[in-house]
């Protein structure tokens, strides 16, 4: 994202900062009118931001922020909001995925990837199968804590075909696609039946040809797309730490009322709570280091200060890293 930022390649949303970064981790310094009580001056905490996040200090909405895990170190701290709010927001409150289901991700060794692997886990997955560019990689995530328990290098292997394998022909229940065009056939492919895919990035292309829709259809497949960035603030504020709540409909009973004679109690057609993630309770609390046990663990590639961060550019372009890079700010 910051790389296409810098380059004028990602579309940003209105009132945006020109500076880079949505992800921090720091000092709370000064609170803004009609905030409310939960921080304090002082308070160390972790942040989802528009922009602004390379810059010395940065405003955001109080609803962003959540507690720095007092068990990480700074860099570590840095590396969770972005990276682990959007794999939470692809697997769980879009693509819902459940116990017992296969998963396919991929990008699997990017910093998403790899707390995409960490948080099917969690959540009770079946078999977890990785796709990425290097038997390096692959070996990397099948060794890692929490790792994958199944790699494919798209390159040499077809993984609609290596999937089916792993599942003994049935196919995978959610997809985590960053790729794109050069994927779409076989991600299609891959799909067992109620299948659900959320699309990140279009990394191969936007433009896929001769698309067949039938599998779409009969497979009873579910595919939607999301960049967590554009989304409102209210939406993001839930994703982070709040249910939204939905209200009971009591208009079914009254209109019964012309169909039956026996008396009507008024019953909600539906009530309760529309689940679009608790991230700070589910996840936050079971993040821990890279040396730590929790099943969900911070990964870092490589530190670099702001005053190399051409340098942390060149090998985040150069696709070298496997999980995070973090840039300190004076």
């Amino acid at each position: 994202m910051d790389i296409l930022q810098r380059n004028g390649e990602y579309p940003l949303p209105p009132g945006t900062p020109s500076t880079l970064g949505v992800e921090f981790s720091g000092i709370v310094a000064e609170l803004g009118e009609g905030s409310g009580k939960r921080w304090k001056v002082g308070d160390e905490v972790i942040g989802l931001a528009v922009g602004g996040a390379y810059a010395e200090y940065i405003r955001l909405f109080e609803s962003h922020v959540m507690p720095k895990p007092k068990n990480l170190t700074w860099e570590e701290a840095a590396s969770i909001p972005e990276n682990f709010i959007t794999a939470y927001q692809a697997l769980i409150a879009i693509a819902q995925l459940k116990k017992g289901d296969d998963l396919l991700v991929h990008a699997g060794a990017s910093g998403v990837g790899i707390a995409v692997i960490q948080l099917a886990h969690l959540f009770g997955a079946n078999t977890i199968t990785a796709t990425t560019s290097s038997k390096e990689k692959i070996d990397f995530l099948l060794n890692m804590p929490s790792g994958a328990t199944h790699g494919v290098n798209y390159r040499t292997q077809d993984f609609a075909q290596e999937v089916k394998k792993v599942t003994n022909g049935k196919g995978v229940d959610v997809i985590i696609d960053f790729v794109g065009r050069s994927h779409w056939h076989k991600n299609v492919d891959a799909f067992a039946k109620d299948g659900r895919m959320t699309i990140l990035a279009t990394l191969s292309g936007d433009i896929v040809e001769n698309v067949n829709l039938s599998p779409i259809l009969y497979k009873r497949l579910r595919i939607e797309g999301s960049t967590l960035r554009s989304r409102s603030p209210a939406y993001q504020a839930d994703l982070i730490s709040r249910y939204v709540p939905t209200f009971p409909l009591f208009f079914l009973p009254f209109l019964l009322f012309f169909w039956s004679s026996g008396p009507l109690t008024p019953t909600p057609v539906f009530c309760g709570y529309y689940y679009l993630g608790r991230f700070e309770k589910d996840v936050l609390s079971e993040i821990t280091s890279c040396t730590g046990h929790g099943q969900v663990r911070t990964n870092i590639h490589q530190v670099f200060p702001m005053e190399k961060i051409q340098e942390a550019h060149r090998v985040m372009e150069a696709d070298k890293n496997t999980g995070k890079i973090i840039v300190t700010v004076p």
